[in-house]
């Protein structure tokens, strides 16, 4: 079954770019741009890796991408997990990344796109690889802020795929940036947004209702309402599920007891993503892993769920076709 899972033709929906930067890239870039860190070696950054909540995560999560300054900084970022999860056998990312959380240190917006495109040309040049773009915003920042934000996005547009919105779901509902889709819409882009991680599965309705998002990133918290549950699999919404996120994260204490089987058992449109690498022990194939040994799903589980993946990937009608193929050769 892992010999499988390596060579299944893996499509990640929901990675935070920021959450893949591993301790020893963080030290790197550390070294390169002048900044002394919390850490006195890596093991003990990686110590520090033990979150109560998804709030105490957040907190060392925005520590540690205080190292990325430079347009060279955001690219060697993305590199460094594209190559990463090329050689687990991932095909395609659709990456989220967090340009408030750079601005609010001075980093301008220019500098993390640049980065981060140079990252996507080159990996899709050269690695038989494929990367789409989310500009997430933050939802426990001002709602008019992640408004101007997208405005300031302009030149960029035509390059991101969508919008999401991320970081602390609890008390910060979807209904806040209702203005902010409307405008995403408007422009054409794409919509997702997490719900029903820390929140409520109502959470999950707004952004459905209000937001006009096409996929909901985590929604584990659905099956507290079965009108929710029949609203997604009526609809066909994507669910991206991140398992290991979700046990370190104490949504659910340990990945047996971890509602993905119930969902699969709903009919809901699930597929499995890492969110934040780094942090959450390990991508793609750590996660595949984990669900074979606590569910022991067969081979066609995990088909059905990189075929749900694929047909959802912000990808070319040409890619997302080969992709198919791949997966039933």
């Amino acid at each position: 079954m892992h010999d499988f899972l390596r060579q299944l033709p893996k499509v990640e929906l929901h990675l935070h770019i920021e959450g893949s930067l591993e301790p020893e890239l963080m030290f790197a870039l550390a070294q390169r741009n002048g900044i002394e860190l919390p850490y006195a070696s890596v093991q003990e950054a990686k110590n520090a890796y033990d979150f109560e909540n998804l709030q105490a995560f957040l907190n060392l999560y925005y520590q540690g991408m205080n190292v990325l300054r430079t347009e060279a900084d955001f690219y060697d970022l993305a590199m460094d997990y594209f190559h990463r999860a090329r050689r687990e056998g991932v095909v395609h990312i659709d990456m989220h990344f967090d340009p408030q959380a750079h601005l609010q240190r001075g980093v301008p917006l220019e500098v993390v796109m640049g980065g981060l495109l140079k990252a996507k040309q080159d990996a899709e040049q050269t690695m038989d690889f494929s990367v789409g773009m989310i500009m997430a915003l933050l939802r426990d920042r001002p709602a008019d802020e992640a408004l101007h934000v997208l405005e300031q996005a302009a030149p960029y547009w035509k390059l991101i795929d969508a919008i999401g919105l991320d970081s602390a779901e609890r008390d910060h509902p979807p209904e806040k940036f209702t203005s902010l889709f409307e405008r995403a819409k408007e422009i054409g882009l794409a919509r997702v947004a997490h719900a029903g991680e820390e929140g409520p599965s109502a959470y999950i309705t707004q952004a459905l209702d209000l937001l006009d998002v096409e996929r909901i990133d985590h929604g584990v918290r659905c099956l507290e309402s079965s009108d929710v549950v029949a609203r997604l699999r009526r609809d066909h919404v994507v669910l991206t599920v991140c398992p290991l996120s979700n046990v370190c994260l104490k949504v659910v204490d340990d990945l047996r007891d971890h509602p993905l089987p119930a969902l699969l058992d709903a009919g809901l449109n699930v597929t499995i993503s890492s969110d934040d690498p780094a942090y959450f022990g390990g991508g793609m194939l750590a996660n595949h892993i984990a669900c074979a040994d606590a569910f022991g799903w067969s081979e066609e589980v995990f088909a059905t769920l990189t075929r749900n993946a694929i047909n959802a990937a912000f990808v070319s009608e040409n890619r997302r076709s080969d992709l198919l193929a791949r997966l039933a050769a």
